[in-house]
């Protein structure tokens, strides 16, 4: 899958790495890949500005940077905006792995990285989130324009319907060869055109009432 795959417009990224070098390596691979890099920067206080300002679907940060680490500006980005991150960490930096895990990281890659490695890693890092997000917008959805449903359940749900739309997934994937996101927009596509939700949709499928 390209970032152009299925139609739809080129994901759009920022790029945050105080090394200017790996910095333009990472803005070649990633238009060439078709992305759209819509910011750059070497500074992680401009990495939460330019977020702010372009709304992008991902954005790659360096974990050691002037201005704001990438974990600190992770947790600005993520806190306040639905966009992926993806860190970039060196050997000596895996400590953090759990504190940029926290801050709402999607997935890290140690550096130095390939283009083989990179893309794959962006790729599952953005199939992922939307999935995530999609989830997350049709539970709270349910509750209403006001959205004032309870907090507790409201997790519960989230959680719960993950579970199923990820062993439905699974059992797409294993008994009709589709790729992940194949399977989950079959499982997305389905609850909208039924007006009904992903977790019925799911255990539908689970159940074997539901095929392709």
């Amino acid at each position: 899958m390209s970032a152009l795959a299925g139609g739809e417009a080129p994901a759009r990224v920022v790029i945050a790495e105080d090394e200017a070098i790996i910095r333009l390596d990472l803005k070649e691979i990633l238009l060439s890949a078709g992305y759209d890099v819509v910011g750059e920067t070497g500074r992680g206080d401009q990495a939460v500005e330019l977020v702010e300002r372009h709304q992008p679907d991902l954005a790659i940060l360096d974990i050691k940077m002037p201005g704001m680490d990438g974990v600190r500006a992770a947790r600005e980005i993520t806190s306040r905006h639905r966009v992926a991150v993806l860190v970039l960490t060196a050997f000596s930096q895996r400590d953090l792995i759990e504190d940029a895990r926290d801050a709402g990281v999607a997935a890290y890659l140690v550096k130095p990285f390939r283009r083989e490695e990179l893309l794959p890693a962006i790729e599952a890092v953005l199939t992922r989130c939307r999935q995530e997000w999609a989830i997350d917008a049709e539970v709270e959805s349910q509750d209403g324009p006001g959205g004032g449903g309870d907090p507790e359940r409201r997790a519960e749900d989230k959680i719960e319907t993950r579970r199923l739309v990820e062993q439905a997934k699974g059992l797409l994937m294993d008994r009709h060869e589709m790729e992940e996101p194949e399977a989950f927009g079959f499982i997305q596509r389905t609850a909208m055109r039924t007006r009904g939700r992903m977790r019925d949709v799911a255990r539908q499928v689970l159940d074997g009432e539901l095929r392709p």
